[in-house]
């Protein structure tokens, strides 16, 4: 079944579209607090295809994100007793337990890793609000966390995707599901 190489030339077709740059920036902000998806998928075609644009479309996730993170720092303040059961409905409560960890350990640290890694960043947004981190260390961490993070994958995809896209093309069926295996696996070995 030929479904990868499909959606990847549709991602690569929407990150050219003149209002690319509006729904990175939303999927940024969504994604810090409540969203997924991270914005890398949108953000990475995105630099492959306005290679000279990388900073400003990196500008532009970083902002958002860190924006969305304020949200989700407002909603664990306001609302983390209510979000508990969805949050543990929805698969996030193992991280929720790792960020409480971070944060009585490290606090600003853990959100700049947090804002680096792949680790949902949403579940430390919302702890940082619920466990009443201070909220401008929680912002600068934010910042450089995630500008960080998305500006070093926008220069790598600028700098080295456009040659590499030729090459990863004709692989896009066993990259897409190879990665269905693997996020699979490990869904089953964190199970059990």
């Amino acid at each position: 079944m030929r479904l990868f190489g499909a959606l990847y030339d549709r991602v690569i077709g929407w990150s050219a579209h003149p209002r690319a740059p509006w729904f990175l920036g939303g999927m940024s902000f969504a994604e810090s607090s409540f969203f997924p998806v991270p914005p890398d998928v949108l953000l990475a075609p995105m630099c492959v295809a306005r290679p000279p644009a990388w900073w400003r479309l990196a500008l532009i996730t970083t902002l958002a994100s860190v924006a969305g993170g304020a949200l989700g720092y407002l909603i664990g303040a306001l609302f983390f007793d209510l979000l508990t059961p969805w949050i543990e409905q929805m698969g996030y409560a193992p991280a929720m337990d790792r960020a409480r960890a971070w944060f009585s350990e490290w606090g600003f640290w853990a959100v700049f890793l947090a804002g680096f890694s792949p680790i949902p960043y949403k579940a430390f947004t919302i702890s940082a609000g619920a466990l009443g981190m201070p909220f401008l260390p929680f912002m600068l961490a934010s910042f450089f966390g995630r500008g960080g993070r998305f500006f070093l994958v926008a220069w790598l995809m600028s700098r080295f995707g456009p040659a590499f896209e030729t090459r990863l093309r004709p692989f896009m069926e066993w990259l897409g599901w190879g990665l269905v295996a693997v996020v699979g696996l490990a869904y089953v070995l964190m199970r059990h």
